[in-house]
């Protein structure tokens, strides 16, 4: 049994198919009311993960705890206990919202007074609830999305499981599946666990782990993260970028990389050492950027790759 601190514990899970390693030796923990996400590029494993967790897949090797039960040896008490929201959409569209919320309630046993006051609270809650009884074949992207959503807290989960929860949504649905999982975490007690290939997205988590080739690289908060790379971003345009190159190297020390929209380097604490890098140079100066750490620089530092719109 868990501590009840702690929501989801995984030690060494492991899924081969064939020659394949999906997920390799994952150690995991995820605390009781975190927003986690679980970030990596398409084939990663995050997928794969998430479906061993919610016991749609057996572990080949190694263990895991899901709110308190073990998802080999108890499968059906992590499935009361969660709720899924899975990549592909799996409303039925010839049923009305109301009617979609009604089937679950009735598979997981709710009275018919308790289903109807909490279908009615969570259609209020993803602000679907004058859409209640229109049929989702009418509905926009993210209107699908956020009913299953609703769909997946009607029962009262202890966590729940969003996989690629804005995939294939334009940036105005997405902003709005997330100002509903905001308000979610502010009215709901419950612990989220996201997979994700949107670096923006994770921004919003307490923490992530990045994921890639089965294997997890880094675990923490998205700001620690970003601030153990310790060295921010200066983008420079010149006149003469090419003999500013040399400049920086001749006095200063520093290596550039020249690219067609101007001069990239790293340096710690870049902002103050701005001056310096002006007065460095003899060409005329047209911009000069400097940017802290992102999550691209982290996945990048952590996986020697970008993720990139292909992954998307």
């Amino acid at each position: 049994m868990t501590p009840a601190q702690e929501a989801i514990v995984t030690r060494g899970l492991t899924k081969v198919y064939g020659d394949l390693t999906a997920v390799d030796g994952v150690d995991l923990t995820v605390r009781t009311g975190e927003m986690f996400a679980f970030l990596g590029p398409n084939g990663a494993g995050k997928s794969t993960t998430i479906a061993m967790l919610t016991t749609m897949a057996r572990p080949t090797a190694g263990c895991a705890v899901v709110a308190g039960a073990d998802v080999s040896t108890h499968p059906a008490a992590v499935r009361r206990r969660i709720g899924v929201v899975f990549q592909e959409s799996t409303v039925d569209d010839d049923l009305t919202a109301e009617e979609n919320l009604g089937i679950h309630a009735t598979l997981y046993g709710m009275p018919r007074p308790t289903a109807r006051a909490r279908i009615t609270e969570m259609l209020d809650l993803v602000g679907l609830a004058a859409h209640r009884r229109t049929r989702p074949a009418t509905f926009s992207g993210g209107m699908t999305r956020r009913l299953e959503i609703a769909r997946g807290l009607l029962h009262r989960p202890r966590v729940l499981f969003l996989d690629e929860p804005t995939l294939g949504l334009d940036p105005h649905a997405r902003t709005r599946v997330w100002d509903h999982l905001r308000r979610l975490r502010r009215q709901e007690p419950i612990t989220i666990f996201l997979t994700t290939h949107y670096l923006e997205e994770a921004e919003h988590c307490d923490r992530m782990a990045i994921i890639d080739h089965g294997h997890i690289v880094v675990c923490d908060t998205p700001t620690a993260l970003k601030a153990a790379l310790s060295t921010d971003h200066v983008h420079l345009r010149t006149s003469d970028d090419m003999a500013a190159q040399a400049a920086l190297a001749r006095d200063l020390g520093l290596t550039a990389a020249l690219r067609a929209d101007g001069l990239h380097l790293h340096l710690p604490d870049a902002a103050a050492a701005v001056p310096r890098l002006c007065a460095a140079l003899n060409v005329p100066i047209a911009s000069i950027e400097v940017t802290r750490p992102s999550l691209d620089d982290v996945f990048l530092h952590y996986t020697g790759h970008a993720i990139t719109r292909a992954d998307c």
